[in-house]
């Protein structure tokens, strides 16, 4: 569940946009990769925040103002790049518009609409950022590493889907290269995040040994070395909440009154007219202004062809139906019909802290449709329990944000798995379906665009398997884990069952050597006829885990903070590894 303290997180975000957002836009430099020598004759503090980005030029010009003033703070370096990156964040919002202008078909112009949704984003949260920093403790921003990679993570993946959606070679060109300099300066950014601790020593500021940023590794080498495992009905073994867990989620959580053991809802939705509302977006619509805490909506068993949007304002939103296979959610909109693939989803989860459990959500255009998403979640601390996305070419797009999955079903041809968040997958059902003809199976297609992002998708304890339609072809139809959709591509599959179509190379190229240097794919302790690693492709990016420690990292606590929210979702789940 989010907190009201979670819009501190994105205060950092903005320290660093300032980097790409005023130089790229305001300056009109060309950053560069320049070399130490030479620029440094402002001051230790800007030397510390700009060394260890890949731009050092351009940092340090941004932040020479505040530099020149010998008192400044840490606070006085975040606000005046809040204040800079407001104003310049403003004025790129009409850089779709400017560039839409020479979009002719109607899937270009969807794109120039999401583009500046994209955007719109961005500026909203940073404008609570501004108005929040006053009130904000230095400590509060350091004890947020993780937020704000997570954050960061997610500007870059906005940036990214502004320019993908555009599939007009030229178009695509021009907005690629209109926001060029903010996505490598965003970069910039995630590399300051790292080395946050390091800029607080250079202003001589000690961080308390008890605050997050010392003991969070410590933390979860504990947590991680204990069984944290949950009991399928959301409670944990000692069947108590958290100290820090809020009274009324706790009550929420325990409530066994709303039947089949799920808390009263605010609102009921059922076709028969037996609830309050016939439609799923009309008991959205009844979310009252200044809601507190969880807002429950039971939804019963039907299918409900409608296009759901949780809004980014509808936050802690908690949805649960009748079962999978009887609550569903349905549509058919599709690529090959002239809607972006970002707009194809019938349901999709924005305001943070969506909740999802025992609910169906399917995409019916078939494989014909090329892609066609059943279910897209931007959410921020979203977890789904029980569900089932159903759709063949891009069935779930997991597009930003740390998402949770368990005891879900998964289905889907190519590349089902796809988008820019940090993911885990648990305990789930994988079945591949029968493709197109000439069509290849890949169950996973990770879009990360940079190094420094903390995205990735985790496949743990899950079992991966074809439809019965597939069986007696599933040797001629090849089946891969995945293929790099983008230049830095991250997927780890670890303690999973692997049926025997899963092609011996185990991964396929994207196109000729692209990013076959540079993607991270890893596997771990899977078992199966198709987990054999001995005939896997030798790309340099690829690897088998043969340390546990290593596969330690890519557990639920340390990849997605898991310890410090997925407690209030009431949804079954374990911190580290299975066995």
């Amino acid at each position: 569940m989010t907190r009201g303290g979670g819009k501190f997180v994105i205060v950092g975000v903005w320290v660093i946009l300032v980097v790409g957002v005023v130089i790229g836009l305001t300056t009109g430099v060309n950053p560069e990769k320049a070399t130490e020598e030479g620029l440094w004759t402002s001051s230790k503090a800007v030397f510390t925040v700009c060394g260890e980005t890949d731009y050092k030029k351009t940092c340090a010009d941004s932040l020479s103002t505040v530099a020149n003033n010998e008192s400044a703070t840490p606070m006085d370096f975040l606000q005046a790049a809040i204040n800079v990156a407001i104003q310049e964040v403003q004025a790129a919002m009409s850089l779709p518009d400017t560039i839409g202008k020479s979009a002719n078909d109607p899937q270009q112009k969807m794109a120039v609409e999401d583009c500046k949704d994209l955007l719109q984003y961005a500026v909203a949260e940073l404008q609570a950022s501004f108005s929040m920093v006053g009130d904000s403790s230095l400590h509060t921003i350091s004890d947020r590493e993780a937020e704000l990679k997570n954050w960061l993570s997610a500007v870059i993946s906005y940036q990214q889907t502004c320019i993908d959606g555009f599939t007009t070679p030229e178009l695509q060109k021009a907005i690629s290269d209109g926001l060029l300099n903010a996505t490598q300066l965003t970069d910039n950014a995630l590399a300051i995040v790292t080395v946050i601790s390091q800029i607080f020593q250079a202003f001589n500021i000690n961080i308390p040994s008890n605050s997050i940023l010392n003991s969070t590794a410590a933390s979860s080498g504990r947590l991680l070395e204990e069984d944290h495992d949950h009991d399928d009905d959301g409670t944990s073994s000692s069947s108590s909440f958290p100290a820090w867990l809020p009274a009324g989620d706790r009550k929420l959580l325990a409530s066994k009154s709303g039947g089949g053991g799920q808390p009263a809802p605010n609102a009921v939705v059922a076709q028969d007219g037996s609830g309050g509302y016939k439609t799923i977006s009309a008991a959205l619509a009844a979310y009252p202004k200044n809601h507190k805490g969880r807002y429950v909506i039971y939804v019963k068993a039907g299918v409900y062809d409608e296009t759901v949007t949780i809004t980014k304002d509808l936050v802690n939103v908690y949805m649960y139906g009748d079962g999978p296979r009887k609550s569903i959610v349905t549509g058919k909109k599709c690529f090959t019909d002239g809607v972006s693939t970002f707009q194809t989803a019938p349901f999709i989860a924005i305001g943070d802290g969506f909740i999802a459990k025992s609910m169906g959500f399917r995409n019916t255009a078939g494989p014909e449709g090329h892609q066609a998403v059943a279910l897209r979640v931007q959410s921020d601390m979203s977890a789904f329990y029980n569900c089932r996305m159903d759709g063949y070419q891009d069935t779930l797009y997991a597009q930003t944000h740390r998402q949770f999955y368990r005891n879900c079903v998964i289905s889907g041809t190519v590349d089902f798995i796809f988008g820019d968040s940090a993911v885990v997958i648990q305990n789930c059902l994988i079945i591949v379906r029968k493709p197109m003809d000439n069509q290849q199976n890949t169950v996973t297609a990770q879009g990360r665009t940079q190094s420094k992002e903390t995205t990735g998708i985790v496949i743990q304890n899950c079992r991966i398997v074809p439809e019965q339609k597939l069986e007696p072809l599933r040797f001629k139809i090849p089946t891969y884990l995945g293929r790099p959709w983008k230049k830095y591509s991250k997927t780890i599959i670890m303690e999973s069952t692997l049926a025997d179509f899963i092609q011996p190379a185990g991964w396929m190229p994207w196109s000729g050597n692209f990013a076959l240097d540079t993607l991270y794919y890893r596997e771990y302790a899977n078992k199966g006829p198709g987990a054999p690693t001995d005939k896997r492709v030798k790309w340099k990016g690829y690897s088998v885990i043969t340390n546990r420690d290593d596969a330690l990292q890519f557990t639920a606590a340390p990849f997605i903070q898991a310890d410090q929210w997925l407690t209030t979702t009431g949804v079954p789940y374990f911190l580290g590894l299975k066995n």
